[in-house]
């Protein structure tokens, strides 16, 4: 039975691997305010990012130190709440926009998409 689990995407990865996968992934977004990536890896990590935008939004001690301790980049932290967190302080949500592309990934056909904020 699957009490309890979530349909997470491993990424054919472990634990540890995978976690820094989708840290490095998220920072990179943060970063750049847009990647392209495959359509899974930018539906996974939508949530994660628009969890530490509502995080920004609020600036609080506690709010910094959550955002560190879950990004672990000073100068992402800064960004988040220098840049984004004014800018969606009046927005309740869907802080990101997923474009699906019509290219596909040469070496095993995987659809691309872009992730952006809005």
């Amino acid at each position: 039975m699957k009490h309890g689990k979530k349909d997470n995407k491993k990424f054919s990865r472990l634990r540890g691997a995978r976690i820094s996968f989708m840290r490095n992934l998220g920072n990179d977004l943060i970063r750049a305010g847009k990647i392209e990536t495959t359509e899974v890896r930018a539906k996974a990590i939508r949530p994660r990012v628009e969890g530490l935008v509502t995080f920004a939004k609020n600036p609080t001690v506690a709010n910094r130190r959550l955002v560190a301790s879950r990004v672990g980049n000073a100068k992402i932290v800064k960004k988040l709440f220098s840049d984004y967190g004014p800018r969606y302080a009046d927005r309740k949500g869907g802080y990101l926009r997923i474009i699906k592309l019509a290219q596909t990934r040469k070496r095993d056909g995987t659809r691309m998409a872009r992730i952006e904020f809005v």
